[in-house]
């Protein structure tokens, strides 16, 4: 019995080192990234460029986050699957290409759910689409929501597939798939 409990605490030791250890050399890295942006002006200058003029790619992140560093917790360990609270699948009644998707005819108030788990990365009005909502997915593909009303949305939220991202303000839904800047074939996402 005694011998459980010390295992135990030997393991609770060795996770909490783990996680301190990881904290520890993202903040370093953080640091140092900080003092060349603040003494190279042509590295702020390469930042400001691909931060505000491209589109970050969280997803690329991630990755390497975890090729170099693992998970942030070993929760993955504890928890084997996340059981969604909404399960929400898309239903439409028509379809038709879009502008550079496509458009979907739905039920009016129709509860859009999100197609994949994914990161909110734009969150307003686009030309020709009305009301927006990009979502990068866990997947690296961005899905254009529009015509939606999504009030309780807001850039960088983490949204679960099956979850419900807003209403929809007419009978139809736009949706478009991005990948790299290029557009991809609805066909095969819906």
């Amino acid at each position: 019995m005694n011998q459980k409990k010390v295992v135990k605490k030997l393991v609770l030791k060795k996770r909490i080192r783990n996680f301190l250890s990881r904290l520890l050399l993202t903040i370093i890295i953080f640091l140092t990234g900080l003092i060349l942006v603040k003494n190279n002006p042509a590295t702020k200058n390469k930042i400001i460029k691909n931060v505000y003029e491209k589109s970050i790619k969280f997803t690329k992140i991630q990755k390497l986050y975890q090729k170099y560093f693992g998970n942030i917790l070993s929760i993955d360990k504890i928890i084997k699957e996340e059981a969604p609270v909404f399960n929400e699948k898309l239903t439409y009644s028509k379809k038709s290409a879009y502008k550079d998707g496509v458009a979907l005819t739905v039920p009016k108030k129709y509860m859009v759910p999100i197609l994949e788990s994914g990161i909110v990365v734009y969150v307003g009005e686009k030309e020709e689409y009305g009301n927006t909502v990009i979502v990068e997915q866990t997947n690296g593909v961005d899905v254009f929501y529009a015509n939606i009303n999504a009030t309780n949305i807001k850039l960088y939220d983490y949204v679960k597939k099956g979850d419900l991202l807003g209403e929809v303000k007419t009978d139809k839904l736009y949706l478009v798939f991005q990948k790299d800047g290029k557009y991809l074939n609805y066909k095969e996402y819906i």
